[in-house]
């Protein structure tokens, strides 16, 4: 009697597991699928005829697939000179600031020299300070280098990112210090320690730091407004509000169509470094 009660109690429990299992599956699909509707609503509305867009009834699916919006966007535009600026500028600043913060977060953990405590007490105190406050004295400075309307004043002020150097500043120091000891027995030069032992196991960190300053760089709207004032040098955050000013009011499918093909850069970027990133995330969770 005794082990038939048994068995009808595990079955029981095993029941609940399973209904607690498919109640969070449904709910984490069904904010999937919230996330997922705007996205899905600005890529078939750059398909849909005009008539569709301006309907009253609103269609998740387009009636008839027209590519005009992408036509009427390539060829009265500069979207894809704007693109490849992004790219550039992206790509360009994501770089820099992966060479020079690994270098910087590397000299605080591992090098000895005096002040490098205050150093690293300014670099976090730094998030205190909001971005707007340093707008107008960044953008002196880079008046006096000459650099406004150039991409190059626009990468100039997130060389040194205190976000990256934070963030690699946590995981330099969980690299066991005996490895660089037995580097050094083998008779490895500090630059050389550097750029064969140190980087390669902090590949994901970077990774994933690459991903994210990327990803702020392709989004940024303010500075590269305030220094790019030719339009053959804007940004695509810059050239959609342009579009929409100009070409969104007689046809939104265009600034939807704009839209689509500002995303799928981030996207397919996204899906090349997400295993990068995770193992980064499970690097520092498991790190006691």
């Amino acid at each position: 009697m005794s082990t038939e009660s048994s068995g009808l109690l595990d079955d029981v429990s095993l029941s609940e597991q399973g209904l607690r299992s498919i109640a969070v599956h449904v709910v984490l699909y069904g904010m999937a699928v919230l996330f997922l509707l705007p996205y899905w609503w600005m890529f078939t509305t750059s398909l849909k005829p005009r008539e569709q867009i301006y309907s009253s009834v609103p269609h998740l699916f387009p009636s008839e697939i027209t590519f005009e919006a992408y036509r009427l966007l390539l060829s009265d535009s500069q979207i894809v000179q704007w693109t490849v600026n992004t790219i550039i500028l992206a790509t360009l600043t994501t770089v820099t600031v992966l060479i020079i913060d690994s270098m910087i977060a590397y000299s605080l953990t591992r090098l000895e020299w005096p002040g490098r405590n205050v150093v690293f007490t300014v670099i976090v105190a730094s998030f205190l300070v909001p971005g707007i406050v340093n707008l107008v004295p960044v953008f002196l400075i880079v008046a006096e280098l000459g650099l406004v309307n150039n991409l190059f004043g626009v990468v100039l002020p997130s060389v040194a990112n205190p976000l990256g150097v934070f963030m690699l500043y946590q995981f330099f120091r969980d690299i066991p210090e005996e490895l660089e000891e037995a580097a050094r027995l083998d008779g490895f030069s500090r630059l050389r320690i550097f750029t064969h032992i140190i980087l390669p196991l902090m590949r994901s960190a970077l990774a994933a730091l690459g991903l994210f300053i990327f990803i702020w760089t392709w989004n940024a709207f303010l500075w590269p407004l305030v220094i790019l004032q030719d339009s053959s040098l804007y940004t695509l955050p810059i050239g959609l509000v342009t579009l929409q000013d100009n070409m969104g009011i007689a046809n939104p499918g265009i600034v939807m169509a704009s839209a689509v093909i500002a995303s799928l850069p981030l996207l397919l970027v996204f899906l090349l470094l997400q295993r990068h990133l995770i193992k980064a995330v499970e690097a520092q969770g498991t790190v006691k």
